[in-house]
């Protein structure tokens, strides 16, 4: 029997075209994910969306989608596998859970809730442990803020004991970080 591939979620943003360069990272961070067997699970729209299932597929990858029946649109023509839910709010729970680990790429306001509400879900253990991998330096001032507020705040909570988000500087990163950190321990 095959094991079961992980899937990967991938949050960015919708507006990136294709020759620029959040789009191109992103279609790089699609095939190094796919060169790692993992399943690329994206919000299967345009933009950095479109680019991590193109990266996937022509790295020959698989690929999954989850859309809104509130956005109107379809998913983009690189997912092999759309799972159409009627919410935003449906929508974000569902890519979170089908994912084994994620990624937020630059993006607004729709990457910044997705990315937070992961953080969340680790932070307070309302969720298994699963890793958070952020790409470049477009995040870094909001997480830096954020955990510069709670020092000094006694918390029970993850973030208090240990970083729940770990920084990437390329795609290659990134997806190598994913497969180290989501490795089967060795059973001896």
């Amino acid at each position: 029997m095959k094991p079961r591939l992980k899937v990967i979620t991938v949050f960015g943003s919708s507006r990136p075209k294709a020759g620029q360069a959040e789009y191109a990272s992103a279609q790089a961070l699609g095939a190094e994910l796919a060169a790692r067997n993992f399943v690329v699970c994206s919000g299967g729209y345009a933009g950095v969306m479109e680019a991590v299932s193109r990266g996937a597929k022509e790295a020959g990858g698989q690929t999954l989608a989850v859309t809104a029946s509130f956005f109107k649109a379809r998913a983009n023509a690189w997912v092999d596998k759309e799972i159409r839910v009627k919410t935003w709010r449906e929508r974000l729970f569902e890519l979170i859970k089908r994912g084994g680990g994620y990624v937020a790429c630059p993006g607004g306001t729709g990457t910044l809730v997705e990315l937070a509400v992961v953080w969340e879900l680790l932070n307070k253990g309302a969720m298994r442990r699963k890793p958070l991998v952020l790409l470049g330096e477009f995040w870094k001032p909001v997480i830096d803020r954020v955990r510069e507020a709670e020092l000094g705040h006694a918390s029970p909570w993850g973030e208090a004991h240990e970083s729940l988000i770990r920084f990437a500087d390329s795609p290659a990163a990134a997806a190598a970080l994913l497969a180290e950190l989501l490795r089967p321990p060795c059973s001896s």
